[in-house]
C-alpha cells in the first residue's frame, strides 16, 4: 500500500534528543547531512539538455504542484522542494512502529521540539531492522516501514528525493501536499492529529487539483481499492482494540488476536478475488507477519481524517480552515479529541 507507508511525518534534528544513544545521534546526523549533500535546484536541472527527459518532465509537474499548493491550498511559500536529490536506494528515510503485544498504543518516542511521535525515523535500513529486532526480544510488536519522503516542518528545505517520483502525478500531488500541510501546522505530542490533518489535506488536495486540471483521477479503480483495503484494516483494528480492552485472560486474548488477523487475510482475499478481478496491489502487504504495529499506522494516518473532512466543509475555503484546525491544535489534548469527535455530529 502506498498510503500510509509512504506519507509520514520524519524527524529531523532527531540528533537533538539527549536520551538517545550515540550511536543513533551519529545515524540520524550523518544521514540528513548526506541527503542535503546529493540535492541541487531542480530549475537548472530542468533546463540541462543532459537531464534525462522523463526526469525533466516529472520535475516541472513537482514545480506545478508546489505552486499550486502555495496558491490554492494556503501551503507554506518557501524553498521546499525546489531541489532534487537522487537517492541511492528506494527510500530516505525507514520508520519503526512498536506496541506491545497486546495493545494498539504506540511506543513513544520523544524529542525536544517535536514532542513525542508514535514512530522512530532511521537514515540506515539495518539500524532500523537491528532496533526492531530488539524490541521484538522484548515481546514487542514491531513494524519497519520505507518512507519516499518525510518533513523537517520547516528546519530545512527538504528537497524532493527520487522516492518520490515512483508513482503517478496523481500520488505525488498527494504526497507534497501532505508534507507540506506539516509544515503548515504540527502540534507536539499528537501524531494522529498531524497525521490525519495532513492526509486530508493531502486527498482534498488532490482532488482539487484534478478539477483545477479539468482531469479525473489516473487511477479511480485504485483509489476506490485502496478505500475499501483501509476499511478492511480498520474494521479489524476495532475488533482489537474491543479485544484488548476486555477482562479475558492474556491467554484467551492472544488466542481471539491471531484468529482475528487470521480473519483479515482471509476477507482480504475474499474481496480481491471476489470483487476486485484479482488485483494484487494489496498482497505484499500481506505477505508480512500481521501484527498491531503493523496495524498501527492506519489509526494514526485515518482516524480522524473524517472530522477534518467536516470541518472542512463548514470552512470559508482553505486558509480559514487552516486556522480552525489552529484552534482546534490549540486545545488541552483531551478537549481537542473531544472537539475533533464532535466535527461531523454538528
Amino acid at each position: 500500500m502506498k498510503g500510509f507507508a509512504t506519507l509520514g511525518l520524519g524527524v529531523c534534528l532527531l540528533w537533538l534528543s539527549g536520551c538517545s544513544s550515540v550511536g543513533y545521534l551519529y545515524q540520524s546526523w550523518q544521514g540528513q547531512r548526506a541527503l542535503m549533500a546529493r540535492a541541487e535546484p531542480i530549475e537548472p536541472l530542468i533546463a540541462d539538455p543532459q537531464t534525462d527527459p522523463q526526469l525533466a518532465e516529472r520535475l516541472r509537474t513537482a514545480s506545478q504542484i508546489r505552486r499550486y499548493a502555495v496558491a490554492a491550498l494556503a501551503l507554506p511559500d518557501n524553498t521546499t522542494y525546489t531541489r532534487y536529490a537522487a537517492l541511492p536506494g528506494a527510500y530516505p528515510l525507514w520508520n519503526l512502529f512498536v506496541t506491545d503485544e497486546l495493545s494498539l498504543a504506540p511506543v513513544q518516542h520523544c524529542y525536544p521540539f517535536f514532542g513525542c511521535i508514535a514512530y522512530k525515523g532511521y537514515f540506515d535500513q539495518a539500524r532500523a531492522e537491528q532496533a526492531a529486532a530488539d524490541w521484538r526480544a522484548r515481546g514487542k510488536d514491531v513494524y519497519v516501514a520505507g518512507i519516499p519522503a518525510y518533513s523537517t516542518l520547516g528546519w530545512y528545505d527538504d528537497p524532493l528525493f527520487s522516492s518520490m517520483l515512483h508513482w503517478s502525478d496523481d500520488y505525488l500531488a498527494e504526497m507534497l501536499f501532505h508534507e507540506l500541510a506539516h509544515q503548515r501546522f504540527y502540534v507536539r505530542n499528537d501524531t494522529a492529529f498531524n497525521e490525519s490533518y495532513a492526509s486530508f489535506v493531502g486527498r482534498q488536495g488532490q482532488r482539487e487539483w484534478l478539477e483545477s486540471a479539468g482531469r479525473a483521477a489516473q487511477d479511480p479503480a485504485g483509489r476506490e481499492r485502496e478505500r475499501g483495503f483501509v476499511e478492511l484494516v480498520l474494521a479489524a483494528r476495532s475488533e482489537l482494540e474491543m479485544l484488548y480492552q476486555s477482562d479475558q485472560p492474556d491467554a484467551a486474548k492472544r488466542r481471539d488476536k491471531a484468529a482475528i488477523l487470521t480473519q483479515l487475510r482471509s476477507d482480504y482475499a475474499t474481496l480481491r478475488d471476489s470483487q476486485w478481478n484479482g488485483d494484487p496491489r494489496f498482497d505484499h502487504w500481506f505477505a508480512a507477519d500481521l501484527n498491531n504495529a503493523r496495524l498501527l499506522p492506519f489509526g494514526l494516518y485515518d482516524q480522524w481524517v473524517p472530522a477534518f473532512a467536516c470541518l472542512y466543509q463548514r470552512s470559508n475555503g482553505w486558509a480559514d480552515f487552516h486556522q480552525r484546525v489552529e484552534a482546534l491544535g490549540a486545545l488541552e489534548p483531551e478537549a481537542r479529541t473531544a472537539a475533533l469527535g464532535q466535527q461531523c455530529g454538528e
